[in-house]
C-alpha cells in the first residue's frame, strides 16, 4: 500500500474518541478507517433500488395493478396444462 504523508489539523478530543471507538492503536489508523467507512456509507446510499421511485410514477392505480406490473415479463400460464399434469400424476387404483 502506498501512503501519503500529510499534515492535518484535527480536534484532539475528537481524534482520541474516534481512535478509542474504532479500536485502533494509532491516529493514522483511526483516520484511515474513518475515511474508508465514510466512503462505504456513501456508496451504499448511492445504491437506490428501482422500486423506491414507484410512488412517483404519477399513476394512482399502481397498488391495484401490482400483480400485473410484477408479472408482465412472464409468459402467461396455460390453465389447461395444470389440469393435464394433475391427471397424469394420479396413480391407478390397486385391484385385488
Amino acid at each position: 500500500m502506498q501512503v501519503k504523508r500529510t499534515n492535518l489539523l484535527l480536534d484532539p478530543v475528537l481524534l482520541d474518541e474516534v481512535t478509542r471507538v474504532l479500536g485502533v492503536k494509532t491516529h493514522s489508523a483511526a483516520v484511515n478507517l474513518a475515511m474508508a467507512e465514510v466512503l462505504r456509507i456513501r456508496k451504499i446510499q448511492g445504491l437506490k433500488p428501482r422500486f423506491l421511485a414507484a410512488g412517483r410514477s404519477g399513476h394512482r392505480d399502481t397498488a391495484e395493478r401490482a400483480e400485473e406490473l410484477l408479472c408482465r415479463d412472464r409468459p402467461p400460464r396455460d390453465s389447461d396444462s395444470r389440469r393435464r399434469t394433475g391427471k397424469a400424476r394420479k396413480e391407478a387404483p390397486i385391484s385385488r
